[in-house]
């Protein structure tokens, strides 16, 4: 570090810019009385090298240029202030804090009382000042190099309607990947390493969903009982990717290790989407540390209750982001932008996205986050998926986004699962959830893109689980199995976890054939968790969140074969067949009115159903024709796009029923492709079968025949596409 001068520098851009010669250094805090900013030599340096103070302040950003900086320069900053957190202030100058908008975070939290603004154990609680350093023990802020060669890189941009999503967390996936070399194992390196790439492009998936990468900070009381904030749902740095993911170093090279991670994987045209936690932040409650924003302004960046001694918590986690403020907006802004135009992703899931459209209390879709990402340029034109709903009243809002938005459905979760094990349901959610769910997104001109649909996620049980377990078993969390959803829309079948009875296994394999094809000839976005294809386990344990073990981590050794074919055949023949990924809704007509063109639906023995018949509890069998002549559509050379006809028999009994086929208004001949019940890999359309033909299809299952057209000339159908070697 060789420092030459310092001068006042700009306000903009926020966090620390480095120009090739000295650095410029843009923090925001309306309430503080002074800023230093701190510069370390090494992250073994208890106290900072170099103390300057900000002497230049323009519209409540405090700034300064510093010559002779380079990249991987540490640095933090301590702000001075009052100190009354019945006020909501809590500044303390004896905490070194992360830099809001820093880049990079070098070096793990070390937890410590000295990380408190307050003396922990002070009879005063909170309202005590604690005056001990707690530099040697918080990560230190990184100056970065932003240059990157991308070569010809640049968004995917792959419409909804083809997307196929694969969520995934960094280590879990590829930790014991035995084709890795162990030292990139759990990193961006080994995400972006062709042997990962190659099974996701093999598979067929277009999208992966990563799970929280932006900087967290490990939970103390998790660190005490031996455990870790796994899954990385406590953020602290909005624009620094954890430098625990990187296999390169922490000074910086993290930065670049993710960009060639994002490179590798849009080569193979693979799209990245970051899993985003812009509701709250690591700080907690008012018992909580003092790492950032508490310490920057407090009263600025969190929502306070009307005694602003205490938060607002709408996410269960201790604290809210005050959204309703322009320069957190802005932060929020600012780091989406940054992730999209210098880490090159291609959109985000937001964790508990109506925490962000809160205004005063009351969840608003017409609220000033969502009125800004829709007339940005840059952020409105990537994918916005909100997981829609929050633990605040009212905060169930699936269904109610705004346009340019997709949403986690948790209501096709829910009824899907519920369908498959054969509960109480009515027939008339299942036909609306496995057709896009129209009655939740099609009145606000959105599309059936706008449902995300997904069986399992990383909250919840894995697919293996939720057909092996009938609670949940989560002891390894050591919170006496309080922890986790109890209401879990899952069977055992007979034993509750693993068995050796034939039986049981059988039903189980037959089951997640049912689920998987349900999910992946559904209208909507199907979401895989990444593992389920393997037939991965995670012993019952339905909230991991804190398992940094082989509870979480993907077992590829003993990965079903079987299975991973048979998801991989219904991904690409779900690609081949645009009758399964529309575009447009089915025909403005209620979906289960008789006569539409392009579906219909038929009880058993053939007739069409009446409307009467679609809410008797009892009912667990139905047929669906899809005309592939009514997806009107057009192709990219703008000629009509026309598919095969197809017809799904759905049995959710466990008895086999015998299925009377459509009479010939429906389609002339019929070839099956797929029966669950019997077929562990889709086939070539065979066994030809006629109008007001006979199927019996076994109980719990599914089958999947390919028709013809009236008006068709040719006589055998079109082969199936090469699936095998996609």
């Amino acid at each position: 570090m060789a420092i030459q001068e310092y001068y006042i520098g700009k306000p903009y851009p926020l966090g620390a810019t480095w120009d090739g010669n000295g650095v410029n250094f843009a923090l925001y805090t309306e309430n503080a009385e002074g800023v230093d900013l701190c510069l370390f030599n090494s992250l073994e340096d208890d106290v900072e090298t170099i103390k300057i103070r900000f002497k230049e302040r323009t519209h409540h950003v405090w700034h300064m240029y510093v010559t002779g900086i380079a990249p991987g320069q540490l640095y933090g900053y301590r702000v001075a202030g009052p100190y009354k957190p019945e006020e909501g202030h809590r500044f303390n100058a004896y905490k070194l804090l992360i830099d809001p908008y820093a880049k990079a975070i070098a070096g793990p939290l070390q937890w410590h009382n000295a990380l408190f603004g307050y003396e922990i154990g002070h009879e005063n609680e909170d309202l005590s000042f604690n005056t001990t350093d707690s530099a040697p023990y918080i990560p230190k802020s990184v100056v970065v190099d932003d240059r990157f060669d991308w070569g010809n890189d640049k968004p995917l941009s792959i419409p909804y309607h083809e997307t196929i999503i694969y969520e995934a967390h960094v280590k879990s996936l590829t930790n014991l990947h035995p084709g890795l070399p162990e030292d990139i194992r759990g990193t961006y390196k080994a995400i972006g390493h062709p042997v990962v790439i190659d099974y996701l492009k093999n598979l067929g998936i277009t999208t992966i969903e990563l799970m929280p990468i932006h900087h967290f900070i490990e939970d103390r009381h998790l660190k005490e009982k031996g455990l870790t904030n796994y899954w990385g749902y406590n953020t602290i740095g909005f624009f620094a990717p954890d430098s625990r993911y990187a296999a390169s170093g922490i000074l910086g090279q993290q930065v670049n290790e993710f960009k060639e991670m994002v490179r590798a994987l849009h080569d193979a045209g693979i799209e990245v989407i970051l899993d985003v936690v812009y509701n709250h932040t690591a700080e907690g409650n008012h018992f909580g540390p003092t790492l950032c924003f508490r310490g920057i302004d407090n009263a600025s960046y969190y929502r306070l209750t009307e005694d602003k001694r205490y938060y607002m918590d709408y996410t269960g986690t201790g604290n809210t982001l005050n959204t309703r403020l322009p320069y957190v907006l802005q932060l929020i802004m600012d780091s989406l932008r940054y992730w999209i135009q210098e880490m090159h992703v291609d959109g985000f899931r937001f964790d508990l996205a109506a925490t962000l459209a809160r205004e005063l209390h009351e969840v608003s879709k017409l609220g000033a986050f969502f009125d800004i990402i829709h007339q940005d340029p840059v952020i409105s034109r990537v994918k916005l998926i909100a997981e829609p709903w929050d633990l605040g009243e009212g905060g169930y809002q699936v269904g109610k986004f705004p346009v340019g938005w997709a949403e986690w459905n948790g209501l096709y979760r829910d009824c899907i699962r519920d369908y498959w094990r054969g509960a109480e349901s009515r027939l008339a959610e299942f036909a609306k959830r496995i057709t896009g769910s129209a009655d939740l997104y099609k009145n606000d001109y959105r599309n059936p893109g706008a449902s995300i649909n997904f069986i399992t996620a990383h909250d919840g049980f894995t697919m293996e689980d939720l057909v092996s377990f009938n609670e949940k078993h989560n002891e390894a969390n050591k919170e006496n199995n309080n922890d986790g959803e109890n209401e879990n829309h899952s069977c055992n079948y007979g034993i509750e976890g693993p068995t050796k009875d034939l039986g049981i296994l059988e039903t189980r394999s037959r089951q997640k054939r049912n689920l998987f094809t349900t999910l992946l000839l559904s209208q909507g976005v199907p979401m895989l968790l990444s593992g389920d294809e393997m037939g991965n386990s995670q012993f019952g344990n339905n909230n991991a969140y804190c398992q940094d073990n082989e509870i979480s981590w993907i077992k590829w050794n003993e990965k079903d074969e079987e299975l991973v074919s048979f998801v991989r055949q219904l991904i690409w023949f779900r690609k081949s067949h645009p009758a399964f990924s529309r575009r447009r809704w089915f025909q403005e007509q209620p979906i289960r009115g008789i006569g539409v063109e392009d579906i219909a639906w038929f009880t058993p023995d053939g007739n069409e159903m009446k409307d009467q018949q679609w809410n008797e509890g009892y009912a667990k069998s139905l047929g669906l024709y899809l005309n592939g002549l009514g997806l009107r559509c057009l192709d990219e050379k703008g000629r009509k796009l026309t598919d095969k006809d197809f017809y799904l028999l759905f049995n959710a009994h466990n008895e086999v029923i015998e299925f009377t086929l459509p009479s010939e208004k429906f389609g002339s001949k019929w070839f099956k492709v797929l029966d669950t019940a019997t077929d562990k890999e889709m086939c070539e359309p065979e066994n030809e079968l006629m109008p007001c033909g006979k199927y019996l299809v076994q109980g719990r299952s599914l089958v999947l025949l390919q028709g013809e057209h009236i008006s068709s000339e040719t006589n055998p159908p079109d082969t199936l596409p090469e699936i095998s070697n996609p």
